[in-house]
């Protein structure tokens, strides 16, 4: 991490000695001019990519951020990194590629920012890791920087019905359950992802969106501006001045991103009721600034936080409809007016989160997107931290939209996702079953794949909320239901969750915030001592790289150690 005091002013660096005259050439060559060599240089981190709807708009947006930098007096910039789609790669062996994605943005950013000596860095991402991923190397680089989500996208529409990713994936399940037919699936497949965006509801890309904006590194209002309206581009433009300001004042990103910052953090998430993925990335963001946020953090703040947002997954709502009511800034603002907010934290604005929401106008009266903290949905966040024997180091259940705190069930056991799919396909899931799908975690997967296939088919046959699903794994922001995920240890460390056989009774109880398998002590050692350590599925390749340095889902699974 660059120490703050000691940062140096790469272009007056390059501007002295003759020495410097290839640096200068090679910059000429891509457009410089003698007066560019005088400016502070701007890194424009995109994530354009045709890959995906949630990126293929950015490289518009990295323009506009370009273009706000020098009408500010910056030499900008674009260099472009890696994104994947988690939709795309959702239920095949692609989805053991999505959480590594995070790193490899990461690591891909820092090293440009850093052999390129850049003053400031504007990054701008858009689906599920992007966000965590820009902000980690923003935290590692420690030079004055600015986040821009590239925004959601807007509802697709058929049959008068608002459609969206989740929609799709939902859909194959009522197909084989036989309530819909292949016609009925193909316009939901047609309609499902109108244009550029990230997935509308409080899925991962919206809830790490809305905590990087309550961090204080987006502008006001960034989260929850659509991708293709004429605002986010104002915003880009906007952002490329921004930069150019926390240079002058000499504010850093370490100046901001502070634990009470994090708290904020944790507050707009539980309140909006986002995905479970928000614990695993902050803990890893709060890592990269050197600041340590643990599972019992999010605990102590959920309790006092109630779940406001009714927006999907579990709810009606998707981000485009909070934004027409008032966006992220309103949800803050009444937050603040309770007291659940830390308003003297600093943001990138150079102004502190009361004074950004100050003038900011509040939710549009008679909504109903944001209920009243009086009348929640849930009187305490929906991203509950359970522990017991069968998770000594956490795993995390998101409640929303259930009215079942406690289930207990047969354990289903399967050592991978597509052994408990063919038995969800094959209807030999009852009502009332555990299904535990183990050997997924950060190494054990490797990768820590995401289960939304599965979830979405037990949904679609109407097995929503009658059984619980249990893994080291994690879930989209989209799952709902009684789904349980980050289990650590994995099974891959020789967690509990290696050693359950099936039929073993397994009890949930968010209210205890325990999970609990009822085996006897004694057996559960004698299955320890009788347990061996499969072999790593990646031998070679990236996935190796990552299975053989990767933390704890517990510690935010991040690759660079986890101790500072």
């Amino acid at each position: 991490m660059s120490d703050p005091k000691d940062l140096r002013i790469r272009s007056k660096i390059i501007s002295e000695g003759v020495n410097r005259v290839p640096n200068r050439a090679m910059l000429r060559a891509v457009g410089f001019k003698d007066e560019d060599f005088l400016k502070p240089m701007i890194g424009v981190a995109s994530t354009w990519s045709e890959v995906t709807p949630c990126n293929m708009h950015i490289d518009k947006l990295g323009m506009k951020v370009k273009e706000g930098a020098q009408l500010d007096g910056g030499a900008p910039l674009i260099f472009n990194t890696i994104t994947v789609s988690d939709g795309i790669a959702m239920g095949h062996e692609g989805m053991r590629f999505s959480l590594p994605s995070r790193e490899i943005i990461a690591d891909s950013i820092e090293t440009v920012a850093n052999a390129e000596r850049f003053d400031g860095l504007v990054a701008i991402g858009g689906c599920d890791k992007n966000t965590p991923a820009c902000l980690m190397a923003i935290g590692r680089l420690n030079i004055p920087a600015v986040y821009v989500y590239g925004g959601t996208i807007q509802p697709g529409k058929w049959n008068g019905k608002d459609l969206n990713i989740v929609s799709a994936f939902e859909a194959v399940g009522q197909y084989h359950e036989g309530i819909i037919d292949e016609h009925e699936l193909h316009q939901v497949e047609c309609h499902a992802c109108p244009g550029a965006g990230a997935c509308g509801g409080m899925y991962t890309a919206n809830t790490m969106a809305a905590a990087a904006e309550a961090l204080g590194m987006t502008l006001p209002g960034s989260s929850s501006i659509p991708a293709v309206s004429a605002e986010k581009a104002s915003e880009c433009i906007q952002a490329g001045k921004t930069v150019l300001g926390l240079l002058r004042k000499g504010l850093y990103p370490s100046d901001i991103m502070t634990l009470k910052a994090f708290e904020n953090a944790i507050t707009v998430v539980m309140a909006l009721g986002g995905s479970t993925n928000a614990l695993l990335h902050l803990i890893a963001i709060a890592h990269s600034v050197r600041v340590k946020l643990t599972l019992d953090d999010f605990e102590r703040i959920r309790v006092r936080v109630p779940h406001i947002a009714n927006l999907k997954p579990s709810g009606k709502y998707v981000m485009q409809d909070l934004n027409d009511v008032g966006g992220v800034p309103g949800v803050m603002k009444l937050l603040l007016e309770h007291g659940l907010l830390h308003g003297d934290c600093m943001t990138v604005t150079g102004q502190t989160l009361s004074e950004n929401l100050r003038n900011c106008p509040p939710l549009h009266p008679g909504q109903d997107v944001i209920l009243p903290l009086e009348a929640p949905l849930k009187s305490s966040g929906p991203l509950v931290v359970l522990k017991g024997n069968l998770a000594p180091d956490g795993s995390v259940a998101k409640m929303s939209g259930l009215s079942v705190h406690c289930f207990s069930g047969p354990a289903r056991v399967y050592d991978s996702e597509e052994e408990a799919t063919q038995a969800i396909m094959d209807n030999q899931i009852r009502k009332g079953d555990v299904v535990v799908i183990r050997y997924v975690g950060p190494k054990g997967g490797p990768g820590m794949p995401e289960m939304l296939s599965v979830t979405s088919m037990i949904t679609g046959k109407g097995l929503g909320g009658k059984v619980a699903l249990v893994t080291d794994g994690r879930f989209s922001g989209g799952s709902h239901g009684f789904v349980i995920g980050h289990v650590a240890p994995e099974a891959q460390d020789g967690g509990p969750i290696a050693l359950l056989r099936e039929g073993d009774m397994i009890t949930i109880d968010s209210d205890a915030q325990s999970i609990t398998f009822h085996v006897a002590p004694d057996e559960i050692e004698a299955r320890s001592k009788a347990w061996k350590r499969p072999e790593l599925k990646a031998m070679t390749g990236t996935l190796a790289k990552y299975a053989r340095l990767v933390s704890s889902a517990s510690t935010g699974a991040v690759t660079d150690g986890t101790n500072f």
